[in-house]
């Protein structure tokens, strides 16, 4: 098997080149443009691995997306403009790349007649929830424009299924978090700011609650759709594991060698989700579980950023 990664030097996307190189004898092409979130420094172990080639590119130019497309069998698309802060800012960019970039590559598995196109997505597309978990089939409630993209790309996707019979599944992942994240990251940027004796600029009182996934736990997941999912169908990957953003931080100065000194609370971010929580159940009916603990996979993620 072929498989086209776009967005495979970001933070998940390299994860999962290196997750297909170590575990299947898949070939990999992987596609990214190199902006801020994404570089080879994230791929170097396997830049000359003799099963992957790497492409800079952007998944808008409709005729570099054709002429890889044509020779792979599958498309995994993480490739996306993904810092709510930045879409706050400025949407147009994510607009362009979330939407018809993910319009691109849906339009170039449709011609060349893919076996599977996997849309990786987002726990933020259903918005906050008070209570309880959300199924696949709650109603999405974007409520920043990065959201908002990323429902968009997801609806997009599965038209393609439910119009062109195209074989889409759609993957909707809590909080990730390891090794290759971007250092703007509240985890990655926590840990090296914690172990610098600066501050810690937590938004509003850091009650927000959000589940945090291990991002091999996420990479297996990925896998077990690709292998065992239905077309047409929308997977849930949670871990279960929910925390207040100033517990996540107070572990972090434990772990990192910081003080509650540093923790500063800050103006909170306009429209920022109170609580995330997703219902996993359809995607362990498949065999799935999350192995690693919250405090296991920190306890790595630390030693990996310092």
């Amino acid at each position: 098997m072929r498989v086209l990664v776009t967005g495979g030097a970001g933070f998940i996307g390299s994860n999962f080149v290196h997750y297909l190189l170590e575990t299947t004898d898949h070939h990999v092409v992987t596609l990214d443009s190199l902006t801020y979130a994404g570089t080879t420094e994230n791929l170097s172990e396997v830049l000359d691995n003799e099963r992957h080639r790497f492409v800079e590119g952007d998944i808008r130019d409709e005729e570099l997306v054709g002429d890889l497309v044509k020779d792979c069998n599958v498309i995994v698309n993480f490739a996306a403009e993904s810092h709510v802060d930045r879409s706050i800012q400025d949407a147009e960019p994510f607009v362009s790349t979330n939407v018809d970039g993910t319009r691109t590559l849906l339009d170039a598995a449709l011609e060349h007649d893919l076996d599977s196109f996997v849309q990786i997505s987002t726990d933020e597309v259903y918005g906050t929830i008070e209570s309880g978990s959300v199924t696949e089939e709650a109603p999405l409630d974007p409520r920043n424009p990065y959201s908002a993209t990323k429902a968009s790309a997801d609806l997009l996707a599965l038209s393609y299924h439910t119009t062109h019979d195209l074989p889409v599944m759609v993957t909707r992942s809590s909080n990730n978090y390891g090794p290759y994240q971007h250092r703007e990251k509240l985890i990655p940027k926590f840990i090296t700011r914690a172990a610098a004796g600066e501050t810690l600029p937590v938004y509003g009182d850091g009650s927000n609650v959000r589940e945090w996934l291990y991002v091999e736990d996420n990479c297996r997941a990925i896998m077990t759709v690709l292998e065992k999912g239905a077309p047409g169908e929308v997977y849930n990957i949670g871990s279960g594991t929910e925390l207040t953003n100033i517990d996540v931080t107070e572990r972090i100065i434990e772990m990192a060698g910081g003080s509650d000194d540093q923790i500063e609370f800050v103006e909170d971010r306009p429209g920022h989700d109170q609580r995330y929580s997703l219902d996993a159940t359809k995607l362990r009916s498949l065999g799935w579980e999350p192995e690693r603990s919250f405090e296991n996979g920190l306890a790595e993620t630390v030693e990996h950023y310092l």
